[in-house]
């Protein structure tokens, strides 16, 4: 029983057919993305950041590498720092206005949140 040559290595192995429930389907791991409503919401928020703000930029619908593409475009037009947290683009500082007008050329249709 001993034998090394008859362990099998389970960590690469996957479960494709169980006599009890039939053949198992693999789980993709593809991420959900939430569908937009047609509008990119841009928000202005200080909350949790110690006084900072940043603009928030949400409900845009498209996928994470498409999503980083646009912020790092957000960025170089505002001339200022920003991430991508889930599906939320943070942009440092109060750009609503250039932020807008960088979302309308990309063919979105902008409304504001908040104050």
């Amino acid at each position: 029983m001993d034998n090394p040559q008859s362990t099998v290595n389970n960590a690469d192995q996957t479960l494709v057919y169980s006599t009890a429930e039939g053949r198992i389907k693999a789980n993709s791991n593809s991420p959900v993305i939430t569908p937009s409503d047609g509008y990119a919401k841009v928000r202005r928020e200080t909350k949790g950041r110690k006084g900072k703000g940043v603009v928030t930029i949400s409900g845009l619908g498209i996928d994470n590498s498409a999503l980083k593409a646009l912020a790092k475009q957000l960025k170089k037009t505002c001339g200022t720092g920003g991430s991508v947290v889930g599906e939320v683009i943070e942009i440092q500082g109060d750009k609503r206005e250039v932020i807008k007008s960088v979302l309308e050329e990309n063919g979105y249709k902008v409304k504001f949140i908040g104050g």
